[in-house]
């Protein structure tokens, strides 16, 4: 088990430091200078050149990315270019948000596809089969930023039910957390159909129904709690996904998240911004690929940790 554990930890960093120095490239390499976009086009060569040279951004590329390295070291992740303020305190006043929003729409996902999926197993071939795939194709082929704004004209604009943006109210979370929460709701709701449908041919679940059991039994006790594992991998995975994807769906909503503030520091070219933003989303990622992993065990003991 250490073995296993030190393993999964060493493939986490690399692929951390791998996203880290894609990132750093690439954002070196697109189009677009932060002092022009701090200062505006009539800024003054001098005011331009020193404000470069207290940036750090007139070092070599090797340079900066040798500091960037460095400070990642220390746990510092530089400041920020446009307040001045360390970008670790910006992503700890806009992490709470994100995760308010993907735990919500996970808790949304599940409660819809867990009754979706057990049923279309359980009238397999039938109209209920039917109609629940339906829906399911329906959710993942809908965009998030189609339905968000729909979702807004239909329960902000004619109802006057929820906020139209921003996280000041209790129901401000509703509309983003269904737009995030509707793509992973689908992809579980099958998921949960193709397990539930490999399970109910076992001798176990013949063995509970001969015992005399009601079919609710045998499903949620017994079908659904061996069918459990596949679909926790979907949710492991799409966890970690729901915080790059809430990217598109804070914008929409303005929700006060790391989304938005990513899609803002790119817009700004605050390099250190963007680069703790990617970071702390890929960390996520990684975080919970491996808790998901140990999970297995938990679950279903003759996985084991290897």
């Amino acid at each position: 088990m250490p073995a296993a554990i030190l393993t999964r930890l060493a493939s986490a960093l690399v692929v951390v430091l791998g996203v880290c120095t894609l990132v750093f490239l690439l954002i070196h390499l697109v189009p677009g200078d932060p002092v022009e976009a701090m200062l505006g086009e009539r800024a003054q060569a001098a005011d331009r050149a020193a404000l470069r040279a207290a940036l750090g951004l007139d070092l070599p590329l090797w340079e900066q990315y040798q500091r960037y390295l460095v400070g990642l070291l220390h746990l510092d992740l530089g400041v920020s270019f446009l307040d001045q303020r360390p970008v670790v305190t910006i992503l700890g006043e806009r992490l709470p948000a994100t995760l308010r929003l993907a735990l919500a729409a996970l808790g949304i996902a599940v409660v819809i596809a867990l009754p979706l999926g057990v049923l279309a197993a359980r009238w397999r071939g039938t109209a209920v089969d039917s109609a629940a795939m339906s829906l399911s194709l329906v959710g993942i082929s809908v965009p998030n930023f189609w339905l968000g704004p729909l979702l807004i004209l239909v329960f902000s604009l004619w109802l006057g039910w929820t906020p139209v943006s921003g996280d000041e109210a209790p129901t401000s979370i509703v509309l983003p957390a269904i737009t995030l929460g509707t793509a992973l709701a689908a992809i579980l709701a099958r998921m949960v159909r193709a397990s539930m449908l490999e399970v109910l041919g076992e001798d176990y679940v013949r063995t509970a129904r001969a015992k005399g059991l009601g079919e609710t039994a045998v499903l949620w006790r017994h079908a659904l709690r061996n069918a459990w594992l596949p679909v926790l991998t979907v949710i492991g995975l799409q966890l970690g996904g729901l915080l790059a994807g809430a990217v598109i769906t804070e914008t929409v909503f303005a929700w006060p998240g790391i989304g938005s503030l990513l899609v803002d520091a790119i817009k700004a070219r605050d390099f250190p911004v963007v680069q703790g933003c990617v970071l702390l989303i890929s960390l996520a990622y990684v975080l919970v690929n491996t808790l998901t992993d140990l999970a297995y065990a938990w679950i279903d003991p003759r996985i084991g940790t290897a």
